[in-house]
């Protein structure tokens, strides 16, 4: 069996952050059997999209665990890929390289010896797109649409408010709170959008009841859809939306690409540069520590997303 394999691992949001990359190689190998390399929730959010042929879940086995190691590279080597284009470029999958059988396929990406290797001499300082479009051009690929996840659906009627209504995001990696807007600004925030108008509608997992609690504390009519979200709905949701509000974590990169208008808030413990959603076109803000941006700050730069 031969074909073409596609690695990306994760996170949330460079995974959405591929899927431009993903239809470019899809599109430049008509009629070929194609494969993903992924972790599980990322099969799960990936297998609606129809590219692949085959998503082949990774368990990340490490050289402690050898016998599940050997078992992945003889399932991925059995299947004789013509190509492997590594969007992940991590030490892992330079490890899956150098353990790969001859001969070995095609390969995209830094692991030592491969065939198409990224020379890109400024890879690790420009924004993720931007550099797996560079990392394809490379391999022969010059076309690379922006990310978006069209193929991303949920039934969402039962969650829409009447009237306009934009999604704020208050939530991000329980171990960085450092990249959390304070949940009392985004309640400020909440009560300015319901003063013109705008439903605020909460997003986010159980990971963020405490700050949704707050916000709701400070605009009781802004709709709780705390855990009742799937990846599919917040898509819908955000087709539907004016514009959302949140902070640097993966939910905002997945609502951009539905598309929909972002405003994305950045510490500095993140660099907008490299990882913005919606790059290039969407703003972004940055503070450090992000508890020094304002309110009024987040509210002036609303009107360049609500009207976009």
């Amino acid at each position: 069996m031969a074909g073409v394999l596609v690695i990306k691992h994760g996170a949330l949001g460079d995974v959405v952050l591929a899927t431009g990359a993903m239809q470019a190689i899809v599109r430049h190998h008509p009629g070929e059997r194609i494969s993903l390399l992924t972790t599980a929730p990322y099969a799960r959010l990936l297998e609606p999209s129809g590219w692949f042929a085959e998503l082949i879940v990774d368990e990340r086995p490490t050289l402690w665990t050898p016998l599940k190691l050997a078992g992945l590279m003889r399932r991925l080597a059995r299947q004789r890929f013509s190509m492997v284009y590594d969007l992940q470029t991590s030490r892992r999958t330079a490890l899956y390289y150098s353990l790969w059988p001859r001969p070995k396929p095609r390969w995209s990406g830094i692991a030592k010896g491969c065939s198409h290797p990224d020379h890109q001499p400024d890879r690790e300082r420009i924004h993720t797109v931007a550099r797996l479009t560079g990392q394809l051009a490379q391999a022969g690929i010059a076309d690379v649409p922006p990310p978006r996840v069209d193929f991303l659906d949920g039934e969402v009627g039962h969650l829409l408010p009447d009237g306009d209504f934009a999604l704020l995001v208050p939530g991000c990696a329980p171990h960085r709170p450092d990249k959390r807007w304070p949940a009392r600004h985004y309640g400020e925030l909440a009560t300015y959008l319901l003063a013109l108008g705008i439903r605020p509608l909460l997003i986010g997992t159980a990971a963020e009841a405490d700050a949704i609690r707050t916000i709701k504390e400070e605009c009781p009519a802004a709709i709780d859809l705390g855990g009742r979200t799937s990846f599919g709905q917040i898509a819908a949701l955000a087709r539907r939306a004016l514009f959302a509000v949140g902070n640097d974590t993966g939910p905002m990169h997945l609502i951009a690409a539905a598309p929909c208008p972002v405003l994305t808030l950045f510490s500095g413990a993140s660099t907008p540069l490299r990882s913005a959603p919606g790059w290039p076109d969407e703003p972004w803000l940055q503070r450090e520590p992000l508890t020094a941006l304002g309110v009024d700050e987040v509210a002036a730069a609303l009107p360049r997303i609500a009207t976009a």
